[in-house]
């Protein structure tokens, strides 16, 4: 009988959390378990979920980029009535699933504000007679908390409730205690899984250029890509972009192009197609980035956490410029240990100019591709989904 397992995640403003849990769940499902996937945030369109049995929670996101307030889908704080249905719901699908696994995407080292219902399903699950195997999924980098005693809370839920702490990074390349220092104290829960690159992402080719691409910059073929994920920040890196392209060099004779995420404001994406020069085009997010990824000259980006491992998984040079407003870290730190392992150069968002992002652009340019064994491990969806189902086949005896 095929393994079942619950996976719940929570997006609040970009997407990558739920990126993220779908590679999981689908490299589960390709391997014959049975997965449910509970989603809590804005609904997202067009997705194949293919074997995966999808479920959309009632829908909640952050009204910015300070986290402070939640907020549903027509813009208003949620409140008591809101988190009932959700504690409901996500007691409904535990008990109709009667998952072997359950999995919470950042919970408890993060989403605090969901333990609302969290903490009820981690009790459901915990009296069931055959409890099933708890398991948190975390990325590489935390934004703790800064009061003690929300940290306390944090350890005390991991080590009560939890069998394992899935860190899909690698401790060599950026270890959790980074971001979280008293990650020690939870140190045997800990199991690093590589970091979860896209499916069928293949290593950069050395010489097929992407198509429309140009050769004659010292060699370098393809254009270059700038792009800000899929969430709702980034506008101010595309803008720069467009004046940064005749400051960078050599790569001013590439073609550039710009990308626009799917939750941008809505009048960015024709703001800069009538601001963009001769030899820049715009366009929205494509499914198929990660294949222009490999034959373009240089990417320049933000540092989220899918961003960063499809440019790695491309062995693509890279400006990053990381998100840090609000005092957010998570991007800054993930950057930073990209420029020290010599794998990008790095932009600060309060330095970020055109003159500073075209000086940076030329002289990631005029680098040559860094080999593969300096990057980090990034085959995280496969070897996450191996150990779940092998340490659940140990148990079944």
């Amino acid at each position: 009988m095929a393994d079942r397992i619950l996976i719940h995640v929570q997006h609040l403003l970009g997407i990558g959390h739920l990126r993220r849990m779908q590679r999981l769940a689908r490299s589960l499902a390709a391997r014959g378990a049975r997965v449910m996937l509970l989603s809590g945030g804005m609904p997202e369109s067009g997705h194949d979920h293919g074997a995966v049995a999808f479920v959309q929670l009632p829908p909640v996101r952050a009204r910015d980029a300070t986290f402070a307030e939640l907020v549903d889908m027509q813009g208003q704080p949620v409140g008591a009535a809101w988190r009932a249905a959700r504690q409901a719901a996500v007691r409904e699908c535990f008990e109709r699933f009667a998952p072997d696994c359950l999995i919470t995407e950042l919970f408890p080292l993060g989403r605090r504000k969901f333990a609302f219902e969290l903490l009820p399903l981690l009790e459901q699950a915990h009296k069931r007679q055959q409890r099933p195997l708890i398991l948190a999924s975390v990325r590489d980098v935390l934004v703790p908390p800064t009061d003690p005693a929300r940290i306390a809370d944090m350890l005390g839920w991991a080590a009560r409730y939890y069998d394992r702490i899935l860190v899909h990074g690698d401790a060599r390349f950026l270890p959790l205690e980074t971001s979280f220092p008293q990650a020690w104290k939870i140190s045997r829960l800990l199991h690093y899984t590589g970091y979860l690159a896209g499916e069928g992402v293949a290593p950069r080719p050395e010489t097929v250029p992407e198509e429309g691409g140009t050769q004659g910059v010292q060699g370098v073929q393809g254009a270059v890509l700038v792009s800000a994920g899929g969430g709702a920040v980034g506008a101010r890196l595309l803008r720069t972009a467009l004046h940064a392209r005749g400051l960078s060099g050599p790569a001013a004779a590439l073609p550039w192009r710009l990308f626009v995420g799917p939750h941008a404001a809505r009048d960015l994406l024709p703001d800069l197609r009538a601001a963009a020069p001769a030899g820049v085009t715009v366009e929205p997010n494509r499914p198929d980035f990660p294949a222009l990824l490999r034959g373009a000259a240089l990417s320049i980006s933000q540092a989220g956490y899918n961003t960063v491992t499809e440019i790695f998984a491309a062995r693509q040079r890279a400006v990053l410029v990381p998100f840090s407003e609000a005092r957010e870290s998570e991007q800054t730190l993930r950057a930073a240990a990209a420029a020290r392992h010599g794998l990008a150069a790095c932009v600060a968002e309060d330095r970020l100019s055109a003159e500073t992002l075209g000086w940076a652009v030329a002289d990631a340019l005029a680098k040559p591709v860094p080999p593969a064994q300096d990057y980090p491990a990034l085959s995280g969806a496969d070897q996450t989904a191996d150990w779940i189902l092998q340490t659940l086949a140990g148990r079944h005896g």
